[in-house]
């Protein structure tokens, strides 16, 4: 977990939360292109130096959250989130706490339909086991040729397939169940009955969360030349959209 950077003029603090078989460092790139706001990059559980921390769903990862926000006094802030990190900021933002914005790259609102829960309970399952049982190497294989990530280089996925490969297989299993799409509940009304600015970022080439943007009550933010990890494909234009929320969204405490 990185020790949070101290306050300027008091402004809210950035709290960047990565996706998925990634990591504090995930946020970096983007967030070293934002030193006027105070941040910090924290580890999921189940992931990083958080590896040993389990949770039970979504109330548990936000209760978790919660307590490690007040540990280091961060009483208003701003969460940054992607894909798993997307969808635990939203269930954050959902309830209320002294979040003063959302902004979220590629995260799911939550399924509606019965059918594709009980589907996405079973494929998580499957995925979950042979996080346990197989070479991470072999996974994350096959877990970079899904859909979602169609507009990875042959390049590019290696490079993740490797940098994933580091993780603990059956930490990451315990988390994507605990945290699996198909127990996550539907955001949608939450979030539209929000008060706090609502922005929603995603690569150009990702036609799937691009849609999904279209059904919130969300600024859309679409991210050139990237796909669904649009913050590691183009960091520069992610932290330039960021930049110009903030600036718009933050009046100048001077």
């Amino acid at each position: 977990m990185s020790h949070p950077s101290r306050s300027r003029n008091n402004l809210p603090r950035l709290v960047f939360l990565h996706g998925f078989s990634g990591d504090r460092r995930e946020w970096r790139a983007v967030g070293e292109r934002l030193t006027d706001y105070p941040q910090l990059f924290l580890d999921l559980p189940g992931h990083g130096d958080n590896a040993a921390l389990t949770v039970s769903g979504f109330a548990d990862v936000d209760a978790w959250l919660r307590a490690t926000l007040l540990s280091y006094n961060i009483l208003k802030y701003w969460l940054v989130g992607y894909s798993l990190g997307g969808r635990i900021a939203m269930y954050h933002a959902s309830r209320p706490s002294g979040l003063q914005g959302l902004i979220v790259e590629g995260g799911h609102p939550g399924l509606t339909d019965p059918a594709q829960q009980e589907a996405r309970r079973h494929a998580d399952a499957r995925w979950a086991e042979r996080f346990r049982s197989e070479p991470l190497e072999n996974v994350f294989s096959d877990w970079y040729r899904q859909p979602v990530f169609a507009s990875l280089t042959d390049a590019q996925r290696r490079e993740l397939v490797a940098l994933r490969s580091r993780n603990n297989g059956a930490a990451l299993a315990a988390m994507l169940q605990a945290t699996s799409l198909a127990g996550q509940p539907d955001l949608r009304a939450a979030l539209r009955n929000r008060n706090i600015p609502f922005h929603y970022l995603y690569g150009e080439h990702d036609s799937k969360f691009g849609a999904l943007a279209a059904e919130l009550n969300a600024e859309r933010h679409p991210i050139s030349h990237a796909g669904h990890n649009a913050h590691r494909e183009n960091p520069a234009a992610v932290a330039a959209c960021l930049a110009q929320i903030l600036r718009l969204s933050i009046k100048d405490p001077l």
